[in-house]
């Protein structure tokens, strides 16, 4: 797999209905033994099961040229299985109405990692997050 948005999510772009800059944004490390990224999935609910430790909300959010990007991530203290994968999704309060956004598994750093308790930190790519 290479990272992905997700379709449902391009769409949900074009309603209005994902707005990166105000939506709270979030990351979670998935363990790809759990989860495998499909085009159909549409919400957290679908991917929730595979994540490790907690979700981190994106800061300092930015949008040019097309371009989305958020200040690098901190996961701390992790422990738990292996992690593989990145998930992005806008948290709506449930995991059946927060819609999955996009699927990384090629990081600029950080991928993959086996979890020792330690902080896990994510650099995201200079040029972006992603680009629509």
């Amino acid at each position: 797999m290479a990272n992905a948005i997700y379709p449902k999510a391009k769409q949900k772009f074009l309603d209005a209905l994902i707005n990166m800059p105000s939506d709270v944004i979030k990351i979670a490390l998935i363990d790809t033994s759990f989860y495998t990224y499909n085009s159909a999935d549409e919400f957290w609910s679908s991917a929730s099961v595979a994540q490790v430790g907690t979700s981190v909300t994106l800061t300092s959010k930015t949008i040019t040229n097309g371009v989305f990007d958020a200040d690098n991530v901190t996961f701390t203290s992790v422990s738990g299985a292996s992690v593989e994968a990145l998930i992005i999704y806008k948290d709506a309060g449930l995991t059946t109405t927060s819609p999955l956004i996009m699927y990384i598994d090629v990081a600029a750093s950080g991928l993959p990692v086996t979890p020792n308790g330690n902080n896990i930190d994510v650099q995201f790519n200079a040029s972006g997050i992603f680009a629509l």
